[in-house]
Parts: C-alpha cells; structure tokens; sequence
C-alpha cells in the first residue's frame, strides 16, 4: 500500500501518552496489517474450496482452523485501529484499492500446487507484519506487542505449510519460489513428477507382513 493510496486523517484523539500524529502513523501500519489479514483470509477459504488431489481431507481440513484464526486477527487489528482513534477499512473496495498485491491467481488445483503457493503468500504476509513490529517498536509497544503474537501464530501455519513442502533434508521443495505463480507451477510440477515416478516404482509386496515392511 503507497503513501498516495492511503493517508489517515490525523485523529481526534488517541490513548493516553500517545500522540495523535504517531496515532496517525501507527493507524496507517495496522491499516496496511488490516488490508493483508482479511485477504489472506479469503485466499485461505478459496484454497479450503478449491483444493483437490490425494492429500484433499488433510489439507482441507487444515485450512479451515487458519481461516478462523486469522479472521480473529483481522478483528484485533481493526478494534486497534479504533482505539487509537482511527476508522478501520474493511469494506472489498477499500481493499482492492489500497493493497499493493494482486489476487490469488489458481483456482481448482492439487495439494501441492495450492501449498506451493500458499508458501509465498504467507511468506509475505510475515515479512510485512516483522516489518510493522520494527516499525512500532518506539512508537506502540502495545501495538507491536499484537503484531508480535500474530507474527507468531501466522508463522506456525507458515510451518505447517511448509511441511508438506520439505524434503526429507528439511528443504522446500520450491525454496528458490518468490513469486506466488511460479512457485505454483513448480508445486504442480513437482506433483507430477512424483506421480511418475511413483507409477515406474514396482507395486510394493502385498503378501502380508515382513521384516521393514507393512
């Protein structure tokens, strides 16, 4: 979100030992958290509907906790926002305009490529909410002391995110990823590979227990 998007009116008034032109700057930080929280909450619901492929109940179902959690965050933030005398934005239009991302561009996809991608969308939405606590850390300490909690829970989904992606050394699978689209279409990449090589791997012994096997 630019400067030129968006620029809170100084408020009327704030909390006691704040000023209302720190307010006013902090209010613009919690905006931007605002805007991202409630998109990440709609991108999470989509995935959670449009997500298919062999690991569909685990991914789908893992979701849905997300999803509420970050709605609880996004609830936070805005209440933040009128505590510090400011008029949080919640409305779509508000946040098609001010954002400075596009939208989540897959629809029905494998697991894999759904989580590709989710890799990357919480990755930014993290960078930018260490960025916010940085930045109030003289300002707001209550405020960043919010923004460090949820920093917390969204990196935890972050994980297990990421831990459908990692290889048995530890490292994603599409590490080198930064862009959402590319990081997909390795995801679905990927997918297909061990798809193949699952089928040119011989059907394992189906004769009942042994030694290291089922």
């Amino acid at each position: 979100m630019s400067p030129s998007t968006y620029q809170p009116n100084v408020p009327a008034y704030t909390v006691p030992g704040l000023k209302p032109d720190t307010a006013a700057e902090v209010i613009f930080l919690l905006q931007d958290r605002l805007n991202a929280l409630n998109d990440l909450a709609l991108t999470l619901k989509h995935v959670h509907w449009n997500v298919v492929g062999p690991h569909f109940i685990a991914v789908h179902t893992m979701l849905d906790p997300q999803v509420d959690s970050v709605r609880v965050m996004v609830d936070d933030v805005a209440e933040r926002i009128a505590a510090l005398g400011g008029s949080p934005l919640g409305t779509p239009g508000a946040l098609v305009r001010q954002r400075d991302w596009d939208d989540y561009a897959i629809g029905r996809a494998d697991t894999h490529t759904h989580l590709a991608a989710l890799n990357v969308v919480y990755g930014a939405v993290i960078e930018a909410h260490r960025a916010a606590i940085y930045a109030t850390e003289k300002a707001d300490p209550v405020t960043q002391d919010l923004l460090i909690t949820q920093a917390g829970h969204l990196e935890q989904f972050h994980w297990f995110i990421r831990a459908h992606l990692e290889t048995e050394a530890g490292t994603p699978a599409n590490q080198e990823g930064h862009d959402e689209k590319a990081a997909a279409e390795r995801g679905r990449n990927g997918s297909a590979t061990r798809v193949q090589e699952a089928r040119q791997t011989p059907a394992p012994w189906r004769g009942g227990p042994r030694a290291g096997g089922r």
